[in-house]
């Protein structure tokens, strides 16, 4: 048994060195001794099966990462309904106020990013600004 500090922690010091050698050294047997064929299907850029089309520097909607960070809201909602459903015959009714408190405060998101039209990939952004200048200037 470790009597100190610094003998509980030296195998795992041990272990993190040798795992960084082996991945070191897997990496530099790998530029010395592989081949470096070049050629022209090697060298073109892949992306999904496909050619790339357009130009990588194209500008992504602000859509586009309000619904990737609405995937993330109800993700979490999910990893959080699987340990109440196992712990719910311990906590009973508590439990059942507690994820109701919950699901409707989801909710109350949800339906704000609905009302604001984040959910709605039909109305291009550019038609939505022009009939928005032109509902004001007809105000």
């Amino acid at each position: 048994m470790p009597a100190t500090y610094a003998e509980t922690w030296f195998p795992v010091l041990i272990q993190i060195l040798i795992a960084i050698a082996v991945a070191a050294a897997m990496i530099g047997l790998s530029a010395l001794l592989g081949r470096k064929v070049k050629d022209p299907v090697k060298m073109s850029p892949y992306e999904s099966g496909m050619k790339p089309v357009g130009n990588a520097r194209e500008r992504f909607s602000v859509r586009f990462y309000l619904v990737a960070m609405v995937f993330i809201l109800f993700d979490i909602e999910a990893i959080f309904l699987y340990p109440w459903a196992v712990i719910y015959r311990q906590l009973k009714l508590f439990a059942f106020f507690e994820m109701l408190l919950f699901i409707v405060l989801v909710l109350c998101g949800f339906f704000y990013i609905w009302k604001k039209g984040v959910l709605n990939w039909s109305v291009d952004e550019s038609r939505q600004r022009i009939s928005s200048r032109e509902s004001e200037r007809a105000a």
